[in-house]
């Protein structure tokens, strides 16, 4: 059972196949822009964060809803500019702040297309159940998934984040929507706890460390919060040195200044992942032999920091998407990590493929097809219009067809080398 993707209009790294859409986007940055603020709006085409967010929230007063709001739809029917090469984002009010509906329903009448939406201060899974409820009834006309980044912060939402990002993880099959990614709002998440945060931020490690670890188990990037202080650029660069050390993705960001700093903060220096490339390399010399570990230089090398060697190279593909060197073991690290049963969710069912179904029922079926995807989890594919590349099958997608109720098998691919 081998069925490769297709190896036309690929560039670089390729996350998850996602038909008639881009794919997920890698958010060092996630910039906001306040959508009331229309000179701020037409700089939006020399910003070069991963991210830009029309921000209709905590960026605009109450008194400017109205017009954030439609700036918001005049901006987005207008499309987006030639020169803006990055994800185009739109952060709604809150469902607490009672402006969340007229937010959906203003732009949903205008028909307009949503790439990502960010949803502020989840703190329960019914936060995600009226939102579900809201976004399928206005976004009837959606043909394609929309991202979804929701926020937490308090401590409500902290305690209950595993339960609150598994429930947002199903809103596929209510919704046009997928859950792509946390942020921790770390100023709300303050005043819910009645503190103040210092410079230094070290009143929030655990809830920062907590956070990261949620997100990590559901393989999510994660985003850390705003460092306020715009023009203290040395006391931001710390601050993503730390933010990266405890493993998050990405960072807030408020002020075109920052953007630089915080995206070359989270990508590998050329001297970090030369060190993964000659470990990995490195190991797979040595894993002929049945050892174990091995001398690298001056340090003892075991299987869980040739784990975090592959790591650093994997987040210098993501963030630049441009695959360095190709590495069979980078590859099956980046399978064995993914969740299977996760991928077999409603919403990464792609049209790129498909197999006759089995004769059992819909959750034999599913398990049949996890059970061939881990008999073959690392394909081969050669070709003479290309050079070598290594395809990963990641996983069989099942659905079961509206009128026919049948399962068919889809699959998505992870393709390593340039083109």
């Amino acid at each position: 059972m081998v069925i490769l993707c297709r190896l036309a209009n690929l560039h670089g790294f390729c996350g998850f196949c996602r038909t008639g859409q881009k794919l997920s986007t890698y958010r060092r940055a996630l910039f906001y822009v306040p959508a009331n603020q229309e000179r701020k709006l037409r700089k939006i085409p020399q910003l070069v964060a991963d991210s830009i967010v029309l921000d209709c929230e905590d960026g605009v007063a109450e008194v400017s809803k109205n017009e954030a709001r439609n700036n918001v739809i005049a901006f987005l029917q207008s499309g987006k500019p030639s020169s803006v090469n990055c994800e185009l984002a739109w952060r709604v009010n809150s469902l607490q702040s009672g402006l969340l509906e007229e937010d959906l329903k203003a732009v949903a009448e205008a028909k307009v297309e949503l790439e990502t939406i960010l949803l502020p201060k989840v703190n329960s899974i019914n936060d995600l159940k009226e939102f579900s409820v809201l976004f399928r009834n206005y976004f009837q006309y959606v043909k394609k998934s929309i991202m979804l980044l929701i926020y937490v912060e308090s401590a409500q939402s902290l305690l209950n984040m595993a339960k609150i990002v598994n429930a947002a993880f199903n809103l596929s099959t209510f919704c046009p929507v997928y859950l792509d990614g946390v942020v921790f709002g770390s100023d709300d998440y303050c005043a819910d706890i009645g503190i103040q945060r210092s410079e230094d931020a070290m009143e929030l490690i655990y809830a920062r460390q907590r956070f990261v670890s949620v997100c990590k188990a559901f393989k999510l990037q994660a985003v850390d919060m705003v460092y306020n202080d715009y023009k203290n650029l040395n006391g931001l660069a710390a601050h993503c040195h730390e933010a990266k050390g405890l493993g998050f993705t990405g960072k807030q960001v408020i002020h075109p200044d920052q953007i630089k700093i915080v995206q070359d903060s989270f990508m590998p220096t050329a001297e970090e992942l030369e060190r993964a490339k000659e470990i990995v390399e490195e190991f797979e010399k040595q894993k002929t032999s049945g050892i174990g570990a091995f001398t690298f230089h001056t340090s003892m090398i075991d299987m869980p920091l040739v784990l975090q060697a592959m790591r650093t190279a994997q987040l210098s593909v993501e963030s630049s998407h441009v695959s360095k060197w190709n590495s069979p073991l980078q590859l099956q690290y980046n399978v064995d990590a993914m969740q299977f049963l996760y991928l077999l969710s409603f919403h990464h069912l792609r049209n790129v493929g498909s197999l006759p179904c089995f004769t059992g029922s819909p959750d034999e079926d599913a398990r049949e097809w996890l059970r061939q995807v881990e008999e073959e989890k690392v394909l081969y594919a050669w070709s003479d219009e290309y050079e070598l590349r290594i395809v990963s099958v990641v996983a069989w997608m099942a659905r079961i067809e509206r009128r026919k109720q049948k399962i068919r098998a889809r699959y998505i691919g992870c393709i390593y080398g340039k083109l």
